[in-house]
């Protein structure tokens, strides 16, 4: 009897499968998903392994220096090459699954070990006329399906069988991974409830004279007591102006009353990711200028919800919060002109340089295309019931902060302030859902009584 897990690799492999095939119009098709390979932090030392969210899509299966193998109508449909069980290896680097037991676990209809890839795998290609890979995961093992693929190419003359030709598989796969099942939004939901208690917690413990990786250790301890496996990428916890640097990891500024904190922290669970971000004063009070922007921020975020549903263009979602920001900046006169004229121009990029939102998933910018591959003329493509996206709108001054040309100075009241609110949201059949909204944002949250 499978678990509801098994059932669910299985399906996306079928589905996967059936995609393929009918992409290829007829064609017999083969796919190639590699594992990820090891990764070296210094000399022998290596990384805590993490897999190719690809392969384990499909798969499940959280070892490195294996393969994937699909065959759609062939006698084995799903292959995987493993590294088979060594004593030896295992007392140093840990119990590996083996050749048995992967198929016995991870539904494989045969499994080998990785040794025997250069031998076995030409009988699955010299079946199919299209082979379907994902590139760049593993340089070594590129190399090595390339060869084989070439080899198909030569001896085809002579055989007229085998692997002409050579397709991206992640454009297949990608777009599988975009609309979450049930029990992807199950792991979605667990990481965000670890990472919404750890922001609880970092809000409780800010107070000045605590450094920001004081706050970075506390939220990190109770991802990994919670049961995440880790935290979903570097932890930022930027406080005063370090908060005007996006991607701020280096946590070792001392808060001060008067600051703000920005933490964008989120944790991993089932390689599922939660991305959290809130901005709140080190001390009790935002600051009439901190205020003033942090209401900015929140109304164009909320605006940007709003603005999910499906059928919805992914760019209008972006263009609500920065119509929001633009308005609120030009009422504060940190902006100076007309509003249609400065959105057309988008005048917000000074203050406001990234976007609104990113897809959400197995990797924290998850795949998946922006653009509608179907009608390439249209600015965005459409979501839909299933997308997992980001909503993360702010507002950045930095202490140097040069304005755009025909814009006022800023005084210096407005100088070395940061903020970013951002939830994660699901859209449904009917909207949206927000998934991190047991996280408070608004002002009185934010503040200390």
């Amino acid at each position: 009897m499978k678990s509801p897990l098994q059932q669910e690799y299985q399906q996306r492999r079928q589905q996967f499968m059936r995609k393929l095939s009918k992409q290829a119009q007829g064609a017999d098709v083969v796919a190639v998903i590699p594992s990820a390979p090891m990764a070296i932090m210094h000399r022998d030392v290596e990384y805590r392994y993490r897999q190719n969210s690809d392969f384990f899509y499909l798969t499940g299966f959280d070892e490195p220096n294996a393969v994937a193998v699909l065959a759609p109508g062939q006698k084995h449909e799903f292959v995987l090459f493993v590294q088979a069980k060594d004593p030896l290896i295992e007392t140093w680097s840990g119990r590996r699954i083996g050749v048995e037991q992967a198929q016995v676990l991870y539904g494989a209809d045969r499994a080998f070990s990785i040794n025997k890839l250069d031998k076995v795998l030409p009988r699955y290609l010299q079946r199919a006329n299209q082979l379907y890979y994902i590139a760049d995961i593993d340089e070594k093992q590129d190399q090595r399906i390339f060869s084989h693929w070439k080899q198909q190419i030569h001896a085809y003359p002579k055989t007229g069988q085998g692997i002409l030709g050579l397709t991206d598989a992640g454009r297949v796969l990608h777009e599988m991974r975009m609309h979450k099942s049930p029990l992807e939004i199950a792991q979605l939901r667990k990481a965000m409830a670890i990472s919404i208690a750890a922001h609880q917690q970092a809000h409780h413990h800010c107070v000045p004279g605590k450094h920001e990786y004081e706050i970075q250790a506390l939220m990190e301890q109770l991802f990994l007591s919670a049961g995440a496996e880790s935290f979903a990428y570097p932890s930022i916890v930027a406080s005063g102006d370090n908060a005007c640097i996006l991607h701020y990891i280096n946590n070792n500024h001392k808060m001060a009353q008067g600051d703000l904190l920005l933490i964008d922290a989120g944790c991993s669970v089932g390689y599922y990711n939660a991305d959290i971000t809130r901005t709140f004063p080190v001390g009790q009070r935002f600051t009439p200028e901190q205020k003033a922007l942090y209401e900015i921020v929140l109304a164009a975020q909320l605006a940007a919800i709003d603005a999910v549903k499906p059928g919805q263009r992914f760019h209008k979602v972006h263009s609500a919060a920065a119509k929001v920001i633009t308005e609120g900046l030009l009422e504060l006169g940190l902006l100076r002109g007309k509003l249609k004229k400065l959105i057309k121009k988008q005048a917000w990029k000074s203050f406001f340089p990234h976007g609104t939102s990113h897809w959400l998933g197995l990797d924290v910018h998850d795949v998946g295309c922006y653009r509608d591959a179907k009608n390439p003329d249209k600015k965005s493509r459409k979501l839909c019931s299933g997308n997992v996206l980001t909503i993360e709108p702010g507002i950045y001054i930095a202490p140097d902060f040069i304005p755009a040309k025909g814009q006022p100075e800023v005084a210096d009241c407005w100088r070395g302030i940061g903020i970013r609110i951002e939830d994660n949201v699901l859209v449904t059949n009917k909207g949206h859902e927000v998934l991190t909204a047991l996280l408070p944002k608004s002002i009185g949250a934010m503040e200390r009584a």
